[in-house]
């Protein structure tokens, strides 16, 4: 069986030669006769999409879903260990789980998870081994710069607790770019299979092959992933970078450490390195420590940031009562951190 936990394209308005390359991937996977596909939409995605294009497969081997659905049902699967259930649980915003779910109640990620897994979870056979396909984001896993957040609520909180899952056997995940578990052996992101953003530089990417026991345990093993071009950071003076003897078509970060401004660097650079995408100046770069430092400065004058983050969402300062409010419940909690 092969999951997809979501993102399949990285806009929900991909171009038509993505959507085509999708449709002849899903024609040639469904035509293995041992092979079963586990799709889902990502908050990236466009879910109506996702669905129209699960009309290709057979319903019997593709379990592809995009919009929400109450009522779905889990795909069966049988080895010689007996039954697994597979839950197939897309990406969706708050407006849409409450409309589907009927409850008014839910208000962030997690009720939209748990609504999810609890109506999954009433349609598992008696048992059966139970995976859970899903998109979001769990407590204690390592983001990168490059997820798009799942809360449209300015200050919501997007994670989720592992504990939702409660009942799984094992849990495919997607949305964080890293490859991790999180929480517990069994839940698991396999991560993006390429870089999309210099801050993943150097990770490994790859696949997560998962076997699973008779009685639900599970083992993984990381299939590599050897990515065409990479993601990488090349630095030094304009001179230095273009006088190399061999350039690279990875996609490439450019840091140059001349003390003054060059005269167009990145049409010079891309004659070596075509794929060059940003371009800086080191000594205009803001090192880790003072990057921390700022934050730890925020920290510790947290009116200011309290205040700072009211004016962000209202789009006006505080006024006197809520300043008062404010430096009240903050005086109250740092007396009884020092009790």
């Amino acid at each position: 069986m092969l999951i997809i936990a979501g993102d399949i394209f990285d806009r929900a308005g991909p171009p038509q030669t993505a959507l085509t390359r999708l449709r002849d991937f899903l024609v040639r996977a469904t035509a293995n006769p041992g092979l079963a596909i586990v799709v889902i939409a990502g908050n990236h995605d466009a879910a109506a999409q996702i669905g129209m294009l699960g009309v290709l497969a057979p319903i019997e081997k593709a379990l592809i879903r995009g919009p929400l659905d109450a009522n779905d049902l889990p795909m069966m699967l049988e080895d010689e260990h007996g039954s697994v259930a597979i839950s197939a649980l897309p990406f969706s915003y708050e407006f849409a789980a409450r409309a589907c779910f009927d409850a008014e109640d839910i208000s962030c990620p997690a009720d939209v998870i748990a609504a999810q897994v609890n109506a999954a979870r009433d349609r598992v056979p008696a048992g059966a081994r139970w995976i859970v396909v899903a998109h979001s984001f769990v407590e204690g896993a390592a983001p990168t710069d490059s997820e798009r957040s799942l809360s449209r609520t300015v200050g919501g909180i997007e994670t989720i607790s592992a504990e939702i899952f409660d009942g799984a056997h094992y849990v495919a995940l997607g949305h964080l770019h890293r490859a991790q578990s999180v929480g517990a052996p069994h839940i698991r992101y396999s991560g993006s299979p390429l870089a999309f953003g210099f801050d993943e530089e150097g990770q490994e990417k790859s696949l997560t092959l998962i076997d699973m026991g008779a009685d639900g345990s599970i083992e993984t093993t990381a299939i590599p992933l050897k990515p065409r071009r990479q993601a990488r950071t090349i630095r030094g003076t304009l001179e230095e970078l273009v006088a190399a003897p061999v350039g690279s078509e990875d996609f490439i970060r450019v840091v140059l450490t001349d003390e003054t401004p060059q005269i167009d660097p990145m049409k010079r650079i891309r004659v070596l390195y075509p794929n060059a995408v940003q371009l800086s100046y080191e000594r205009a770069e803001r090192t880790l420590e003072e990057k921390l430092g700022e934050g730890r400065a925020a920290i510790d004058d947290p009116e200011t940031l309290v205040s700072d983050f009211i004016e962000f969402v209202r789009g006006e300062a505080p006024g006197e009562i809520d300043t008062q409010l404010v430096n009240t419940l903050i005086h109250e909690a740092r007396q009884e951190i020092e009790a």
